[in-house]
């Protein structure tokens, strides 16, 4: 259930609300494909085309959604929790929606970005903000409110990965706790997708997480 962090404000400030509001799917698609249509684009390009796949197959529970005060989605942080993430869609699906011999190297390239939660954990499953918004702290707020569902679902860590061209999330992350464990090289998918290397990070869920992102 879509659960608002707080009612609406008179001042223009962003507000955090659990869960997708019905009708932000295309919205939320579409700031996941400004952030990561890069690296997205060979998996499920044309960008019509993944944007409408992943607005049809998209998890409201999963996400903590960034609102101006005209309800519009701002910011958006998915998160996998017990296996169920931001985004869905089978391999059926991929391949209903790009065809046999379009679907199947979609499929191997989609399963690169497969990444589940070990037991106590939350993956986070990426965060983005609209460019006209950035700078503002909405991804700090976000961080936080993540945070503060994991140690709501009694997680006892946050895990996620970044990529060697986004510098600026790795700096975020580091701010809020975000501990380099290993990176992985990836030449292979510099040209396709943009990066040639990938970093896990991890953070330690505390019981100060529970007050959340609400300023």
């Amino acid at each position: 259930m879509d659960v608002p962090k707080k009612a609406d404000r008179s001042d223009g400030a962003p507000r955090l609300h659990r869960g997708i509001p019905d009708g932000g799917e295309t919205q939320v698609a579409a700031l996941y494909w400004e952030a990561f249509g890069r690296k997205l684009g060979g998996a499920l390009g044309p960008p019509a085309k993944g944007r409408a796949f992943l607005a049809s197959h998209l998890h409201r529970d999963r996400g903590i959604a960034a609102l101006d005060g005209a309800g519009r989605v701002i910011g958006v942080a998915g998160y996998d929790l017990a296996g169920r993430a931001l985004f869905g869609g089978s391999a059926r699906d991929v391949l209903s929606g790009y065809g046999l011999l379009g679907g199947v190297p979609r499929i191997a390239l989609l399963a690169l970005f497969t990444r589940r939660p070990a037991e106590g954990e939350l993956v986070m499953d990426g965060i983005c903000v609209a460019a006209s918004h950035r700078g503002t702290g909405i991804g700090s707020l976000l961080l936080r409110e993540t945070a503060a569902v994991a140690a709501e679902n009694a997680c006892t860590r946050i895990r996620l990965d970044v990529i060697d061209t986004n510098p600026r999330a790795r700096a975020l992350y580091v701010r809020h706790g975000f501990g380099a464990v290993h990176t992985r090289q990836t030449p292979f998918l510099r040209k396709p997708m943009g990066f040639g290397a990938v970093t896990t990070m991890h953070r330690a869920v505390t019981p100060d997480d529970l007050s959340g992102g609400t300023p």
